[in-house]
């Protein structure tokens, strides 16, 4: 897990979605303010992390995850997670209540349905290299440039292969709602119904806030800007006052 400063008032877990690498979010720490520390979340098999097997089970990997990111709970944080990733924050948040670790101070759920009207049944199926492909098209995400590179397809498509079967994994249970707040972010050319993005309400018992971002699936990139501003303005109001005066 790439870490930032200690010295940051809060931290930024931030969980890749389907098919990428932490490492998509790599300017962000150093487009957010000082005293948000952004910490990448690596998932098994891409980045940093290539050389071990890719996982294919969300339940599992948000276990996995807790172990490694408990020691970092010494200070208050947040998870963001986008599309596939905000799936498995929504599990690593339950995972972290279920061992009674401190709460988020919010998680950020982006691009994605709300897990209780999520049908992922679709993809329990394998998809071939050419199915992956046209997703990536579907999606917009990727360059053509980047498409037409068969080595580079080498490296993606197998990820992307085992995310999707992620996606087909999971499996909605009803449960006590999350005691933290969940601020939902969409794109408002994404295919993600509105309705959907306001599912993610009734997740929580804590407070819930959703925001439309202008942008395809990827806003989180086309409109890096505003996305950042969203975050940071939704901290810096769950922060205590103090905690933000000691890193002024």
């Amino acid at each position: 897990m790439a870490r930032e400063s200690d010295n940051a008032a809060v931290r930024l877990f931030c969980l890749p979605y389907a098919g990428g690498s932490a490492m998509a979010y790599a300017r962000w720490r150093r487009l957010l303010p000082s005293w948000i520390a952004a910490e990448l979340v690596e998932f098994p098999g891409r980045g940093a992390r290539m050389d071990e097997p890719l996982g294919t089970d969300p339940h599992d990997l948000a276990w996995r995850l807790a172990d490694e990111i408990g020691e970092r709970l010494d200070q208050p944080y947040a998870l963001f997670g986008h599309s596939l990733g905000a799936v498995v924050a929504y599990e690593l948040a339950h995972v972290l209540v279920a061992r009674g670790a401190p709460l988020p101070l919010v998680l950020f759920a982006s691009g994605t349905e709300a897990p209780s009207v999520r049908d992922d049944s679709d993809w329990r199926r394998p998809r071939s290299d050419a199915e992956l492909i046209a997703e990536l098209r579907a999606m917009r995400g990727t360059p053509e440039e980047a498409i037409a590179s068969s080595e580079l397809m080498e490296t993606i498509l197998p990820i992307l292969r085992a995310d999707f079967l992620m996606c087909g994994a999971f499996a909605y249970r009803p449960r006590r709602k999350l005691p933290c707040p969940i601020h939902t972010l969409g794109g408002t050319e994404d295919d993600c119904a509105v309705a959907a993005l306001e599912a993610w309400g009734r997740e929580t018992e804590a407070g819930f806030r959703l925001d439309l971002v202008p942008g395809s699936h990827f806003f989180i990139h086309e409109r890096q800007a505003e996305v950042l501003g969203l975050i940071e303005k939704d901290l810096a109001e769950r922060l205590p006052k103090a905690a933000l005066a000691a890193t002024a």
